[in-house]
């Protein structure tokens, strides 16, 4: 008989609503019974797309036994991280307080039912002994008889998680901080010094892409040409993007990037595939190519903006969340392959060029069998069968098509169908970008159908929602969909001016200031004032698997207030850097969205504005070049733009633009050739101070 959570829209709770267990969602019910009971809470806290939620789930959810014990001790509590993401940080944090080392997922955490604080915490725990752990059901005997046992104790550690807790996010910000370059320079050598010189990427296995870090570098060298250029840092990038490239991280036939690699060397993923990977990565690898014109950078990119429109993008418009790594219960059976696989679908001659490409003339490499990644090159392929290099291309492509098409006919795995606020903000980022740099219009009609999405299903009343699914919209949306939503529609309206969309973004930036900023002490909260109340109001800062909030709030408030001529954006972003002056100067390196906030509030931004019929076309002459410190915009002569742009105008069919660095704004310029030369003879004469 199903539980509670039958009624949940969750792919991830709804995967549990036949459990045994007598589950409720997060919510007055269970909290109130815990409370009238006595009960301890069991708070488990997952995501569809999860392997090692899905053992947990099948040794222990869905047995009998270990129901029992749960169902007579506690009061059981499932949650969807990636809808409650607040409840995730809140308590994350504490299992890093209680055990002094990273959580993850499935993340178990036992809460005392007055306070939900939790006094005991871990993540998974097998049915039965393995890996150096006790089984489940002891673990949850004996918590359970402590909770019974030692009331005393328990409230004296309470009370210092909840310090503890506190202490991150209430700290006032130094009264003498002054805001200067030193985290950015900081940060570089100290990315310097984790990167991998022979695989790529930072550290060492499990191996996660960082897209922020390496935008970080990119920028970084971006500031020095001109002067002293650092190209070790463009080739840190240009190294980890060839590398992921080539890799079983990367998917060689339908494009799009899992999670991370399990080896140092990129080779065996995570099978799941997460819309918040994708989106940042995208952007990245459309940048790599404005800054390098390397073909593979572009085709990367192409083929991940297609993987995201064909296979996550809804009817609706909105991007779905995730792709399970299992099908068939087995993680990663839908991408690995056997010779024999590859040999029934290809004809010889394509055979003996994928072959030696993907590795499948070698030893397998995954589980026995063949998981595909880029041993050899195109050239070296090609010299090997003594065939030209574009003979070898065009059987690679016919190989890869013809691969692709059989494997579309395997049992697919899970897709987690909710559409979250800002996972599609980051897409919508990732798809503007790319789509602008490498001159697709088709990516940014898929990204507006997702903006438009949002306005539709997701804002009421002047309001955000967090997640969706099937037609219902639920849950307070927090900072990182307000934020990441703002940066997404600054970076389309680069692309496509539309009066509706730099109205909303103005919208969302006033939200912001009344909703979640801290006045007295800067920053920003993760939840907004009238958000329920938990155990903490958190106030991140650092990066995760998704840029921190308040550093891209502070980026994306900066450019909107140099857009509209907004100076309360600027004194919010300010407030924030300030806040978060201590953590951001100790560990630069774990801060890279606060990094580009401070990089844009130490060097403002260069900001293009071109009014008039021929605007866009003034703006797409310009040479597409990586520059990420200019901001440009094509506004239609009959534009109705807030905030100081409606000042831009022109009349009689003419077409004008105006170029402000900073406070200051030169005189209009009447030709796309002045245009152009004036930024030219800006990027020539960049100055070797403005090096980040």
């Amino acid at each position: 008989m199903p539980n509670r959570l039958a009624a949940e829209t969750s792919p991830y709770l709804l995967q549990h609503a036949d459990n045994p267990v007598d589950w409720y969602p997060w919510g007055p019910e269970a909290l109130e019974r815990a409370r009238r009971e006595d009960r301890p809470i069991l708070l488990s806290i997952g995501y569809s797309a999860c392997h090692w939620c899905h053992v947990m789930a099948h040794e222990s959810f869905e047995d009998p036994a270990t129901a029992e014990v749960m169902n007579r001790l506690y009061v059981n509590i499932k949650v969807d991280r990636e809808e409650r993401p607040d409840l995730d940080k809140i308590y994350q944090m504490a299992h890093q307080v209680l055990t002094r080392r990273p959580g993850g997922w499935p993340l178990t955490v036992i809460l005392t039912p007055d306070d939900h604080v939790p006094f005991f915490a871990g993540t998974y725990f097998p049915r039965e002994p393995a890996h150096g752990m006790p089984p489940f059901t002891v673990v949850l005997e004996r918590v359970a008889q402590f909770y019974r046992e030692h009331r005393d104790e328990i409230e004296r550690q309470n009370a210092e998680v909840l310090g503890a807790l506190h202490a991150v996010s209430l700290a006032a910000p130094p009264a003498t901080a002054v805001l200067g370059p030193a985290p950015l320079d900081q940060a570089r050598h100290r990315l310097g010094a984790d990167f991998d010189r022979e695989y790529g990427g930072f550290g060492g296995a499990p191996k996660f892409p960082h897209p922020t870090s390496l935008e970080r570098l990119l920028r970084h060298w971006a500031a020095t040409r001109g002067g002293e250029e650092d190209r070790e840092a463009l080739d840190m990038v240009r190294h980890t993007l060839h590398a992921m490239a080539s890799g079983g991280i990367y998917d060689q036939l339908g494009g799009g990037f899992c999670r991370y690699s399990v080896d140092e060397r990129w080779e065996i993923p995570h099978f799941e595939k997460m819309l918040y990977d994708n989106g940042p990565l995208l952007a990245l690898y459309a940048q790599a190519h404005a800054a390098t014109g390397e073909a593979v950078f572009a085709r990367v990119a192409r083929e991940t903006a297609r993987w995201a429109v064909r296979e996550m993008q809804s009817p609706e418009g909105g991007f779905y969340s995730a792709l399970d790594a299992d099908s068939e219960g087995e993680e990663g059976r839908f991408y690995v392959w056997t010779p024999d696989e590859a040999r029934a679908v290809l004809d010889e001659d394509e055979y003996a060029v994928a072959a030696p490409f993907f590795g499948l003339d070698g030893p397998p490499n995954f589980e026995g069998r063949w998981h595909l990644v880029v041993r050899r090159g195109i050239a070296d392929v090609a010299e090997a069968l003594g065939l030209s290099p574009e003979e070898t291309g065009r059987r690679l492509t016919a190989a890869r098509d013809k691969l692709l098409a059989a494997r579309e006919g395997r049992v697919r795995p899970g897709r987690d169908e909710k559409i979250l606020a800002s996972w599609n903000a980051l897409m919508i980022r990732g798809l503007a970008v790319a789509g602008r740099l490498l001159a697709e219009p088709a990516w940014l009609d898929a990204a507006a159908r997702a903006l438009d999405f949002i306005h539709r299903e997701l804002y009421r009343d002047g309001r955000l929602l967090a997640a969706y699914k099937d037609g219902r919209a639920r849950l307070n949306a927090y900072l990182d969909d307000y934020a990441f939503l703002l940066d997404a529609l600054l970076e389309f309206l680069q692309s496509r001016w539309r009066d509706d969309y730099a109205r909303w973004a103005q919208a969302l930036a006033e939200a912001m200031l009344a909703h979640f900023e801290d006045r007295d002490n800067g920053g920003f909260f993760f939840t907004a004032d009238d958000h329920e109340k938990l155990i903490q109001r958190l106030k991140p800062f650092s990066d995760d698997a998704t840029p921190a909030g308040n550093g891209i709030a502070a980026f994306a408030l900066q450019r909107l207030g140099h857009l509209l001529g907004e100076p309360r954006f600027h004194e919010a972003a300010e407030r924030t850097l300030r806040c978060a002056w201590e953590p951001l100067s100790r560990f630069p390196q774990a801060h890279g969205a606060l990094l580009l906030a401070l990089e844009e509030h130490l060097y403002p931004p260069e900001l293009v504005v071109v009014r008039g019929g021929e605007a866009a076309q003034w703006l797409a002459a310009l040479d597409p070049d990586f520059t990420p410190r200019r901001a440009a915009f094509a506004l239609p002569a009959d534009a109705d733009p807030p905030g100081l742009l409606a000042q831009r105008r022109v009349e009689g069919g003419a077409t004008r633009a105006w170029i402000c660095r900073g406070t200051r704004c030169e005189a209009p310029l009447d030709s796309a050739g002045a245009l152009a030369a004036a930024l030219h003879s800006e990027d020539g004469g960049r100055r070797t101070e403005d090096r980040a």
